[in-house]
């Protein structure tokens, strides 16, 4: 991954609403965001299978950059557009996330995401220190990466969170896999991360969009 945290979000749009919601999001939404300085690239993921049917990444440099500044800014003072879209997310995950450990690169076609909660004892350490950095080197993955949120109460809301309605949900952590094809992406999730992760809700993706700075020029 780009940077040492993301924000990490969910969500679904209604059919009727797609269409546009996609138009702004490509053209004006994604576009702003990578113009906040630190934002280093965007990618939206649309589901294969499970939910919800959007997936979006921002890799940002650093944690800060999502924490003060620029970025509240924006959140604070939506776009006429994005205030006629931000009522249409629906089933909100939203998390602000420290990249705890990258293994592999690039942007894939294919995406899994696992989120889940580790309770009493926490598998994040196993994971990644003999998990996931063997798996880019799979045949059909390229990478593996996990992600810790930031504990609600630093996570506060902002003008665009009301518009949908309130208190996003929270995903406490996050496994991502990356590659060029879903199905080896499905067997390594169903046959070894499931066991390690009981619990976890899991989803397949393929990409729609990616965008860095450098394409804004």
């Amino acid at each position: 991954m780009l940077g040492k945290a993301a924000v990490a979000m969910w969500w679904d749009i209604p059919p009727e609403a797609r269409t546009e919601w996609e138009d702004w999001h490509s053209h004006e939404h994604m576009p702003e965001r990578l113009a906040i300085p630190g934002f280093l690239r965007g990618t939206r993921s649309i589901a294969v299978s499970g939910e919800p049917s959007y997936f979006v990444l921002y890799e940002v440099r650093q944690l800060a950059v999502m924490t003060a500044g620029a970025y509240l800014e924006r959140l604070n003072h939506p776009t006429p557009w994005s205030q006629k879209m931000m009522p249409h997310h629906r089933n909100m995950v939203r998390s602000l996330c420290r990249v705890r450990a990258s293994f592999g690169g690039g942007v894939a076609q294919a995406v899994a995401t696992l989120r889940f909660s580790p309770g009493r004892k926490s598998p994040a350490k196993r994971l990644a220190s003999e998990v996931l950095p063997a798996l880019p080197q799979r045949k059909g993955l390229i990478g593996a990466h996990l992600l810790q949120s930031l504990p609600a109460e630093r996570t506060p809301q902002t003008a665009e969170q009301k518009m949908r309605g309130g208190t996003d949900a929270q995903a406490d952590w996050v496994v991502l896999l990356n590659g060029y094809d879903v199905d080896a992406l499905r067997a390594v999730v169903e046959n070894e991360l499931a066991a390690a992760l009981p619990g976890a809700a899991h989803s397949y993706y393929r990409v729609a969009f990616s965008l860095t700075p450098k394409d804004l020029a």
